[in-house]
């Protein structure tokens, strides 16, 4: 994690491989083509951001073979495609982790993936992990606003303008909807 708790691109990529296997069981082939088809159709095609093995998390016990005792290691020749791999105990813990990390303001790729990956498996939280997760959203919310009203008062005019004020309308209709989040959870 960066500094300020926020993830950096390769803990989003294994947030997503969590959360997936927290919702289900998957086959290797299945979970390696749902996060390259969900990085894609989101933020684009990146090579930075699919470099995260899932080898590697069953190596660090976050993920195993469904056929394998808890959180063993079978060794790196022992997984294929079509194995199916289970979330273990210290993947659960992992994921919560990463789901509570904080949101970087300002919104960039990363930033992106991270609110949907969150929106994503809000579902699988708390009632009390859901609301502090919408808090955080809505507080990241209102941290770009406030960034780009600053620009929209120094360049307010012309195209840029026009630009700003579809930026700070998003915004604001995406801090509306957190909030009317937090309100229905």
């Amino acid at each position: 994690m960066y500094r300020d708790n926020t993830l950096i691109p390769t803990e989003a990529i294994r947030l997503a491989a969590l959360g997936s296997l927290v919702e289900g069981d998957r086959r290797h082939s299945e979970l390696a083509a749902e996060l390259r088809y969900f990085i894609a159709h989101l933020i684009g095609p990146s090579l930075d951001l699919l470099g995260t093995s899932i080898d590697l998390m069953c190596f660090e016990g976050l993920a195993a073979p469904i056929d394998s005792p808890a959180g063993a290691w079978v060794g790196p020749n022992a997984l294929d495609e079509t194995t199916v791999l289970k979330i273990t105990d210290t993947g659960r813990d992992v994921f919560k982790m990463l789901m509570a990390a904080s949101v970087r303001a300002p919104v960039n790729d990363v930033t992106r993936l991270v609110v949907a990956l969150k929106l994503r498996f809000l579902p699988l939280l708390t009632e009390d992990e859901r609301a502090d997760q919408l808090d955080a959203l809505a507080e990241m919310c209102e941290q770009e606003l406030v960034r780009l009203r600053d620009l929209q008062s120094a360049y307010g005019d012309g195209l840029l303008g026009r630009w700003l004020n579809d930026e700070v309308a998003t915004l604001v209709a995406r801090h509306a909807m957190f909030a009317s989040l937090q309100k229905t959870d």
